[in-house]
Parts: structure tokens; C-alpha cells; sequence
């Protein structure tokens, strides 16, 4: 386990990046070379494919993520094997594969909450939140995530009271985690499908907080 407080810094640098996520692959550089080919030639528009990124990114992946943290706030027998046995957990709902074989999940509380970065490369999981957003990858925020979170953190929009104690935890290529956010105030009579659409993306990095049910999504 590869976790930081907000007062400390320590983490092995092999850190189990190896073979994951610095370089291309074979195949993404082939695709890279399709994509630039294509645009040349105008077959195809750069901004049609940034758009179909983008809802990779923000709404079609992490789809997947919010389904688990509705369940898990909506059944406390799911939640505890949740917290036991993540990666059991989430394969039980259909979620597996590339990038997301071993997970753990880390549940917010009123005393802590919790933040996920990788601060080597860009371990991030596919299976549950989809393709990785830009400033999850960027240097600047794989060191200040660690260094400063709370100030982080306010950048995002969350500002937390000083008592509440954040912890960082460090992505690597065998493990990877998802945050289970709070459960907002005023949602005891929703179905797990209303639960879903208030949890974000950034909610289950820990870079956001779940919406409320009069803001949605």
C-alpha cells in the first residue's frame, strides 16, 4: 500500500511503474500515426475525436465508478465487501479488465478524506472511471498532490475544515484505487440510478465531493 499524509512524502521509486504508462505502446503509437495520417489527409476532424475523448473521460467511463459507489451507499453488505475485497467486488458488477485488475476502495468520512494520485506516471482505473483526465497525468499535479493537497484540493473548488485529515494514496501498475465519496445530505429516498448521476469523476479521484440532489450532476 503506497499512501501519504499531508504532512509526509515517502514512496519506494520503483513503486511498481515499471512496463506501464510512461511510453506508448505499440499500438497506441500506431494509432497516434493513423490519427495524425488521417487528419493530413482531412478524413478526419481533430475536434470531432477530442469531443469523443472528452465523454470517454467525463460521462461514458465513469458510469461505471458511480453504479459501484451508489451500491455500495445504497447496501452495506456490498460496502464491506467493498472495503474487504474491492477487486471481487467490482468484477461482480462487470468491471474488469485493462488497468483495473487490482483495485482498492477508500471511503471518505467525516473525519478524513481521501486522494488518489500517481506520482510516477499515470496509473489510473480504466475499468471503473474510464480514460484518465489531462491534469490527472501532469507533473504539476503529481507532486503537488502529495506536497500540498489541500491546497489542491481548493483549486478543485473543495475546501475541507483544518481538522479534517486528508490522505494520498499513490496509484501503481498493481494496484489502483477508487474513492467512495460521502453520501449528500437529502438523499435517503433516492433509487441507486438518481445516487449514481450525483457522483463525478473528480468525486471518486477525491479532487471533487459528490453533488448534491437539488445540483445534480
Amino acid at each position: 500500500m503506497h499512501e501519504h499524509d499531508h504532512h509526509s512524502h515517502d514512496h519506494d521509486d520503483d513503486h511498481g511503474h515499471h512496463h506501464h504508462d510512461n511510453h506508448y505502446s505499440d499500438m497506441q503509437a500506431r494509432v497516434r500515426a493513423l490519427e495524425t495520417l488521417l487528419t493530413e489527409k482531412g478524413l478526419i476532424d481533430p475536434a470531432a475525436i477530442d469531443a469523443i475523448v472528452e465523454t470517454y473521460e467525463t460521462k461514458v467511463g465513469p458510469r461505471n465508478g458511480a453504479h459501484v459507489v451508489a451500491k455500495a451507499w445504497s447496501e452495506p453488505a456490498f460496502a464491506e465487501w467493498l472495503k474487504e475485497d474491492a477487486t471481487a467486488a467490482i468484477a461482480s458488477l462487470g468491471y474488469t479488465g485493462r488497468q483495473g485488475e487490482h483495485m482498492r476502495a477508500v471511503f471518505n468520512t467525516p473525519e478524513t478524506h481521501n486522494m488518489v494520485v500517481c506520482t510516477l506516471c499515470s496509473c489510473y482505473p480504466w475499468a471503473v472511471l474510464g480514460l484518465p483526465p489531462v491534469w490527472y497525468k501532469a507533473p504539476a499535479y503529481r507532486s503537488r498532490a502529495v506536497i500540498n493537497p489541500r491546497a489542491v484540493l481548493e483549486e478543485f473548488g473543495v475546501t475541507l475544515s483544518p481538522e479534517k485529515k486528508i490522505r494520498v494514496w499513490d496509484s501503481t501498475a498493481e494496484l489502483r484505487y477508487i474513492v467512495v465519496p460521502e453520501r449528500p445530505e437529502g438523499t435517503d429516498g433516492l433509487d441507486q440510478e438518481a445516487l449514481a448521476a450525483l457522483v463525478t469523476r473528480d468525486s471518486m479521484i477525491g479532487t471533487g465531493l459528490a453533488a448534491s440532489p437539488e445540483g445534480g450532476r
